[in-house]
């Protein structure tokens, strides 16, 4: 965290260097001129060292400018994206620690190159206000990248979930009950639960739990499966055992603080998981299954109901064990959202370990790829509601492989709806790159059941002309082949 001394003593540094460059001088001219040693005045350039009193007023009379100009924490407009920076809480929140960096060492490639610095935060800032980013699109930015680094496997929190349960005496045989959570919540921490409150207040029916702080208590929406309520429950066991302090109230949708209460809801969410699909059994389960010589969407679908899982819960699970016990490091996650009287598909939520996939988010208005699996349950899901044979889940597998590099991925994807959230239902996906490696892992996956299709990123950029699925013209693809042809053109008449 960086303090409110960091920050005068940085911009008293900057203000120095700034000053001291304008006039052509070297440390050993203004040392001279100063009477300060060379050592001393590098210290204050880098922001280490505030000179006192005396000291100022020799910079400010070697410097040529007033004393009270030198200790303004007023910056000049070339260095004032820089303050404004510095006086913000963004450095505050942002995990450099995490990322292997230090605040002071931070505040030393400031030190040296403001004015580069400058226009990289301006740029950072320009970036932001034209696609309409916010703090918490930053926090969750951070969050992926702090999973990635570490392949989506945290064995300290697969630890602590292991213990828990053996001191608590938890049976972590699935499905795990929500009643067990619930005598631990209360006998342990002194919880209150109330599973009636929610359904007093229709405008609030929408949230899954609300954590009352002042009397800790947990209120429930009563409408929630029993797998959903076991997760949020192991989660408020999380807060506690782990000691998260910094926490959000709401389960299913929080106006984001910090990154701590980020990363705190993702730790917590992790332990739930972890506590209610015990790691060894699940990886026994997934052993057998990629062990089969066909494909086997029920069985898989099966273990999945074994643990009382959410299709959620199930997918993310497995995006936690399959780089670490499996080796399987070539991945991605996709969770879309779908109004049931809408055709738009939004992306909520994506994990990519070991490279930025295929399938990604676009903020630029242009239409998912309608071949995509994730999207096709969807659209399933949504007819088989509309008759009296609707269905609680949607599994689709398909095999993508993508128009333009030929990258080929195995994705499985699950559709349900999104309760307790009305007229909404939401898709999750797990995309395995189709390499050498996978393929020794998983026997089945030449299985001619599996659909196999050609995909793309968007119908704004694919290039396929016969496409049924298809919900918008290849626009962007279409000014990419004119800016070529431009070109084509101007090398032409430059050689003539």
């Amino acid at each position: 965290m960086i303090t409110s001394d960091q920050t005068i003593r940085l911009i008293f540094g900057l203000k120095m260097r700034q000053l001291r460059q304008e006039k052509g001088l070297s440390f050993a001219a203004l040392s001279q001129t100063s009477g300060l040693s060379v050592s001393y005045l590098n210290e204050i350039e880098k922001g280490k060292k505030y000179p006192k009193a005396d000291k100022i007023l020799a910079l400010s009379q070697a410097l040529e400018v007033e004393y009270d100009q030198l200790v303004s924490i007023q910056l000049d407009k070339k260095l004032a994206p820089i303050s404004d920076l510095l006086n913000s809480e963004f450095l505050n929140n942002i995990p450099l620690t995490m990322f292997g960096l230090e605040i002071n060492k931070l505040i030393e490639m400031i030190a040296k190159a403001p004015v580069k610095v400058n226009a990289f935060i301006s740029t950072l800032i320009k970036l932001a206000r034209s696609y309409e980013m916010q703090s918490d699109d930053f926090f969750f930015s951070a969050l992926r990248s702090y999973q990635e680094m570490h392949d989506n496997y945290f064995p300290e929190l697969e630890a602590a979930a292991k213990q828990f349960a053996k001191k608590y005496k938890i049976d972590v045989r699935p499905p795990v009950l929500p009643d067990q959570l619930i005598h631990a919540l209360k006998e342990v921490y002194g919880y209150t639960i109330d599973e009636q409150a929610l359904s007093q207040r229709p405008l609030l029916q929408g949230f899954r739990a609300i954590y009352n702080p002042e009397k800790n208590k947990l209120i429930i929406n009563d409408s929630l499966s029993s797998n959903q309520k076991a997760f949020l429950l192991g989660k408020e066991i999380a807060f506690n055992y782990l000691g998260l302090q910094e926490r959000p109230i709401l389960s299913n949708s929080f106006t984001v603080k910090s990154f701590d209460e980020v990363l705190n809801h993702f730790k917590a969410s992790y332990f739930s998981v972890a506590l209610l699909m015990n790691e060894q059994m699940v990886v026994a389960d997934m052993k057998a299954l990629f062990g089969q010589k066909q494909w086997d969407s029920e069985r898989f679908m099966d273990i999945m109901y074994k643990y009382a899982a959410s299709p959620e819960m199930f997918i993310q699970r497995l995006t936690n064990l399959l780089p670490k016990r499996f080796g399987i490091k070539q991945l991605f996650f996709l969770r879309f959202n779908n109004q049931t009287d809408s055709h738009r598909f939004h992306i909520t939520k994506e994990l990519h370990l070991s490279r930025l996939h295929d399938p990604h988010k676009n903020e630029l208005s242009e239409h998912y790829c309608r071949r995509w699996v994730s999207i096709r349950v969807l659209n399933e899901l949504k007819a088989a509601q509309k008759t009296r044979l609707g269905r609680k889940h949607v599994m689709k597998t398909q095999r993508s492989r993508y128009i333009e590099n030929g990258n080929e991925y195995i994705c499985f994807a699950i559709g349900r709806s999104n309760s307790p959230t009305p007229n909404t239902n939401v898709s999750v996906t797990l995309g395995l790159v189709l390499d050498k490696r996978l393929k020794k892992k998983l026997r089945f996956w030449n299985d001619d059941k599996i659909v196999r299709k050609e995909v793309n990123e968007t119908c704004e950029r694919c290039t396929l002309a016969k496409c049924a699925e298809r919900v918008a013209p290849p626009s962007v693809y279409e000014a990419q082949r004119t800016q070529e042809k431009i070109e084509t053109a101007l090398a032409e008449l430059m050689q003539e």
